[in-house]
């Protein structure tokens, strides 16, 4: 995450993970804060999630559901809670979702019979709610805020279910969802609809959410099998990879496939949008590629690979960090290494 002059992430240092804030301009360490216990992996141990800022808070979690509730100046914690002392259960890869700030309020996914969602108090980290109606295990998706029909929610997507919480983590509705393994995109929500995917070949589903809470289904299909990487929704169209397929353009309102770039599983990775364009980080290469997002067709119009790149990664792990564009500049990530990119 950059917020104004800093970043601010995650890493494994000494056998602990750390928030870590650095200067955005030039890289040097501003802070390091212990988030907690470092998480054994085989695809590559360490912390997952990207910290959440909001004012003179950042919000991390650990990948074994440690919280951290910091400073964003100096790093000094403000408070701590942990996902598994509220029921939940380390996912197989770890706790990987991002905090979602709401105002004054901070939520997060632990999961099991205790409720799947937990919402405390920003400023003294006091618990303000669990969502006991829904007790689905997380996985690694990372919850959303809408205003729907003027009323504030809260969206989650897990291996099995996708629904949405009231302010006060009522359950406002539910859909069931066949997930496998690992579910990991982040809902989408436009105009009263819902938009998921997941990848193991699973696929993608719109919901259309009535202003009672009505629940109907728009399409469910295999156009988009979205393992890891994100989909974003620019326009009337959805931009993102589909395992097997490639880098694939879906209409939004219909769930039809408008192209695909044929690339198999070679530029599967993360992708973001800024300014007409798409940036696509390629999971095993590292190549950072820019597209033109439009449904006209796969358009590439630049590409360059990642130098240097980490020696530290895992056989089985990959670039599964996202690209970041803040301030005219594009921050790419391998494991310690951080490259910055003038784009402006």
């Amino acid at each position: 995450a950059v917020v104004g002059d800093k970043i601010y992430t995650m890493g494994a240092l000494d056998g602990a993970e750390y928030l870590i804030a650095l200067n955005a301009g030039d890289g040097s360490q501003v802070w390091k804060t212990r988030v907690g216990d470092f998480l054994e992996n085989g695809w590559g141990g360490g912390p997952r999630s990207t910290p959440s800022v909001s004012g003179k808070y950042v919000v991390s979690i650990g990948g074994k559901g440690d919280v951290l509730c910091a400073s964003a100046s100096d790093g000094a914690v403000q408070w701590t809670a942990s996902l598994t002392e509220l029921g939940g259960s380390i996912p197989n890869w770890g706790y990987t979702e991002s905090a979602l700030i709401d105002g004054d309020r901070v939520l997060c996914t632990p999961g099991g019979p205790a409720g799947t969602v937990v919402c405390f108090d920003l400023a003294s980290g006091n618990k303000l709610w669990q969502s006991s109606e829904i007790t689905s295990a997380a996985h690694y998706s990372s919850i959303i805020a809408v205003d729907h029909y003027g009323k504030r929610q809260y969206i989650q997507l897990t291996v099995d279910k996708v629904f949405g919480l009231d302010s006060k983590g009522q359950l406002q509705w539910q859909a069931e969802w066949p997930g496998k393994t690992a579910v990991i995109p982040t809902p989408i929500y436009r105009d009263g609809q819902v938009y998921v995917t997941s990848g193991y070949g699973v696929g993608c589903m719109l919901l259309s959410i009535g202003p009672n809470n009505q629940v109907e289904k728009i399409y469910e299909n295999k156009v988009m099998k979205n393992h890891h990487g994100g989909v974003v929704l620019v326009g009337d169209h959805l931009y993102g990879h589909s395992d097997s397929v490639g880098i694939v353009c879906q209409n939004f309102a219909s769930g039809e496939q408008i192209w695909s770039d044929d690339q198999k599983n070679k530029s599967k990775g993360g992708v973001i949008f800024a300014d007409g364009m798409l940036y696509c980080l390629e999971e095993g290469s590292g190549d950072c590629i820019l597209a033109t997002a439009t449904p006209d067709g796969w358009k590439e119009v630049s590409r360059f690979r990642l130098d240097p790149q980490t020696t530290q990664r895992s056989d089985r792990g990959r670039i599964w960090t996202h690209p970041v564009i803040a301030n005219g500049r594009l921050y790419l990530r391998d494991q310690e290494i951080i490259c910055s990119y003038a784009i402006k």
